[in-house]
């Protein structure tokens, strides 16, 4: 708990908390949104591959470059923890703090979800989202954001002294595994922090903690995506549910999630090309 006393205030108190805010990145040089080319894209694309994440699991999947992947409900209300990877070189991943830094706490269409350091690229651009209408509610909550981090054993046992397996986390690990081929000590490393789709989230008003209420979402709902390199993705059907109470249990009702993977037409990528990495010559001033 923290303390609740405070040190008094400067006499120039005021005038410090009245510095006004400034946004940390100047965004106005990223490429726009193509809304025209995705949607064209979108137009006549077919199903080639799915899977599914049974409720307190996860599942892996491969989505080529120049494809759509969907994450759907399914079945109830449920929320996912999303990973991914290059394919080509699973170091380079999913990077949640510095999407949340380049776009805001909560994503949706137009957003890109960008990779760790030295590549710094678009993995993925969001190109349709059947709750986009939620926005910000009176709790100043929203959906999929990237604010929190998978929920994980190490913190269970650290808050509950029980140990439990389905969390996110673990989940995640084996997913990946399964994906690679590798032991579960060697996967662990790889599994990093998430997006968390269709979870609804948002900080308190009075203490700026991170709170979860009931997800809005419900079957038929999805997240689509386009892939802007070759992916490895995992999808953990989070063992809160609908995260309405209660994560990292097996009391909350859980459902399963759809993994779906769409191939455009090949016209329709015509002059498109994957995601190339940052190009800074990673000197350093040497």
């Amino acid at each position: 708990m923290k303390s609740p006393v405070r040190p008094s205030p400067p006499p120039d108190a005021a005038a410090r908390r009245a510095a006004p805010p400034v946004v940390t990145y100047a965004v106005e040089r990223l490429p726009a949104y193509d809304a025209a080319f995705y949607e064209a894209a979108r137009e006549g694309m077919v199903k080639v591959d799915e899977a599914i994440a049974a409720p307190r699991d996860a599942a892996h999947f491969r989505v080529p470059a120049g494809h759509f992947f969907r994450i759907v409900s399914i079945e109830g209300p449920q929320v996912g923890d999303l990973d991914l990877w290059n394919a080509a070189d699973p170091n380079e991943h999913f990077w949640s703090g510095k999407t949340r830094a380049l776009a805001a706490t909560h994503v949706g269409v137009g957003d890109r979800l960008w990779s760790n350091l030295p590549g710094l690229r678009p993995l993925a651009t969001i190109t349709h989202d059947t709750l986009g209408w939620y926005g910000f509610d009176d709790d100043g909550a929203g959906v999929h954001d990237v604010i929190g981090t998978r929920c994980d054993p190490y913190t269970n046992r650290l808050l509950s002294g029980d140990d439990y397996h389905r969390c996110c986390h673990s989940n995640l690990t084996r997913a990946f595994a399964r994906a690679t081929g590798r032991s579960l000590a060697e996967a662990e490393p790889f599994v990093h922090d998430v997006l968390n789709v269709f979870m609804c989230t948002g900080f308190t008003a009075d203490t700026h903690r991170y709170f979860m209420k009931a997800s809005p979402v419900r079957p038929g709902d999805f997240l689509e995506l386009f892939a802007e390199i070759d992916l490895i993705g995992a999808i953990s059907a989070c063992p809160g549910g609908d995260c309405s109470a209660s994560h990292s249990s097996d009391v909350a009702v859980c459902h399963p999630l759809a993994i779906e993977i769409f191939r455009p037409r090949a016209e329709a990528l015509a002059g498109w090309r994957p995601a190339a990495v940052n190009p800074y010559p990673r000197s350093h001033g040497a």
